[in-house]
């Protein structure tokens, strides 16, 4: 088996497949141009969020057989084209969840407790009368969060929420038990009472701008809302003008509609914080990812090991 992988995963997975037999050639920086030239003799490819599999792409990978998502979501990958094409797409669903879930909850810290914003205050050598009113937070005890998408990491925050001692409400388009910690409730429900928001869902043509301006009329004035999960399920254009006009009180957001970031518009807004997709980005969730993507290629491959 011929592999190239072209984004970041561990060295030590690297050489795991290696030892194993499968040729692995390792272009982590590689750019949408370079790839289309330079695929065609692979059977594998190992790509994490940066790297996008689209259709005229696959066209140019006449041996591709395997492509191997680091993470959660396929959406930067043309899956049903690929299945057309024999192509079998695979992932690792549960490497990254506890990673995803803390950078969560540090943002519902952080949006409760202005930190980034009276970080940089210091950093701007102001310090005033008036610091300890303006940086004023709220506790996070006895608020009530509201969890879109109950799967692996939604019901991680909801368990660490709930030792936090906060009253979780849940949502998942999915029919599913009882869940510990926190109660099922219908959609417009969670909008209605959460202080909180935090969005756990991939991103589909149903769930494409499903947190819209109709859907932030429907939610508590100052309410705050957290998006770990995908660009796209939040319209920026309608978040913008909440927070704008004090509907909602703050936004934290690790992902955006068009990565890489070229629209800051919203971080004009100081109630806004964010980071660039490093929701998966530790050393452990690494770790854990390429150990994960080893184990599915050595297992399709038929070299011994």
């Amino acid at each position: 088996m011929k592999v190239l992988v072209c984004d970041p995963i561990s060295p030590a997975a690297i050489e795991r497949m290696r030892k194993c037999g499968i040729e692995v050639d390792v272009n982590d920086s590689i750019t949408s141009e370079d790839l289309v030239e330079s695929i065609a003799p692979y059977d594998a490819v190992v790509v994490r969020s940066r790297t996008k599999i689209r259709r005229p792409l696959i066209d140019c990978a006449p041996n591709l057989k395997y492509i191997v998502r680091g993470g959660v979501g396929v959406d930067n990958i043309d899956a049903d084209y690929a299945a057309s094409k024999e192509i079998r797409v695979l992932n690792t669903p549960g490497a990254s969840s506890h990673s995803v879930a803390e950078l969560t909850l540090a943002f519902m810290f952080a949006l409760a407790r202005p930190i980034v914003q009276a970080t940089q205050s210091l950093r701007e050598g102001l310090w005033d009368s008036s610091a300890k009113k303006r940086f004023e937070g709220i506790e996070i005890q006895g608020r009530t969060l509201g969890i879109i998408g109950m799967g692996r990491i939604g019901s991680i925050v909801a368990m660490r929420a709930a030792a936090l001692g906060m009253i979780v409400l849940g949502y998942d388009s999915r029919t599913i038990g009882p869940v510990p910690y926190m109660m099922m409730v219908p959609l417009d429900e969670l909008f209605a009472r959460s202080d909180f928001i935090t969005l756990h869902i991939p991103l589909t043509e149903s769930s494409h701008h499903m947190i819209n301006a109709d859907v932030i009329a429907k939610m508590k004035t100052g309410v705050r809302i957290i998006d770990c999960a995908r660009g796209g399920v939040i319209d920026e254009v309608a978040l913008y003008q909440a927070i704008a006009a004090g509907k909602v009180s703050g936004a934290a957001l690790d992902v955006f509609e068009n990565e890489p970031l070229t629209d800051h518009k919203l971080f004009d807004l100081p109630q806004v914080i964010g980071s660039p997709h490093i929701g998966a980005s530790t050393h452990e969730a690494t770790a854990r990812i390429g150990d994960e993507v080893a184990e599915i290629l050595i297992g399709l491959s038929k070299e011994p090991c």
